[in-house]
């Protein structure tokens, strides 16, 4: 992302969020309505003893919050808070606000990539109709930065009637389950070019295989020589 969008700035609170395992719990908070320690601890692989410390850490930063109880109230049940994770560098960006964003912004890419792989490994047992509305799409456009500003609004607006949280307030329909949307919008960086290699060099390359060859028959020759005198 090009701009903040009212995202995170916070160093302090970003450095907490970049962290596998806080990741994985939030996702997972934000699937579900509410979750506790033990039930995000099996999803992010981790003891419920340390989910309960990222827990404490992600509401400390003020990512999630205690969630009403359910049954007996015996079990302390977590939520989100729906803070906005979009992060963006500024050119006011202090160095420490801007290698904490960083770092959050790959912890993002980790996990998205992670998201995206499983999905892949797993499209073909899925049954038809989702793995006809499963989609890896890359498109190249001609843009300025402030329609490609502009373009990411637009596909947010898209996306958020059908946001989790929104669509249980509004009404989920039969048939519906978690999905995932990625959106990367990025001025494209051009690549370095190795080059070919040259005629000469594949010249030289053969040539020295010859000599090592070469060099190679000579000491076998000389190896029968000593061999058979005696």
């Amino acid at each position: 992302m090009t701009a903040d969008f009212d995202g995170l700035s916070d160093p302090k609170a970003m450095r907490a969020l970049a962290h596998p395992a806080r990741l994985q719990i939030l996702n997972r908070l934000g699937v579900e309505e509410s979750a506790t320690a033990t039930e995000v601890a099996e999803i992010a692989g981790i003891t419920p003893s340390a989910a309960s410390y990222h827990l404490r850490m992600l509401a400390k930063y003020g990512f999630v919050e205690d969630a009403p109880p359910r049954g007996d109230g015996r079990e302390r049940l977590w939520r989100t808070v729906g803070k906005p994770l979009s992060v963006g560098l500024l050119p006011e960006d202090q160095p420490e606000v801007r290698d904490a964003k960083v770092a959050l912004m790959a912890a993002f890419r980790r996990e998205a990539n992670q998201e995206a792989d499983r999905a892949l490994a797993s499209v073909e047992t899925e049954p038809e109709e989702w793995r006809d509305a499963t989609v890896f799409d890359r498109t190249r456009v001609k843009v300025t930065a402030e329609e490609l500003t502009g373009l990411y609004k637009a596909i947010r607006e898209l996306i958020e009637p059908y946001a989790v949280r929104r669509r249980e307030r509004t009404g989920v329909p039969d048939g519906a389950r978690a999905a995932e949307v990625q959106v990367n919008l990025f001025p494209v960086i051009t690549r370095p070019v190795p080059g070919l290699p040259t005629e000469d060099h594949g010249l030289a390359q053969r040539g020295a295989e010859a000599e090592q060859a070469e060099r190679e028959a000579k000491g076998a020759e000389g190896a029968r020589g000593e061999g058979s005198q005696g």
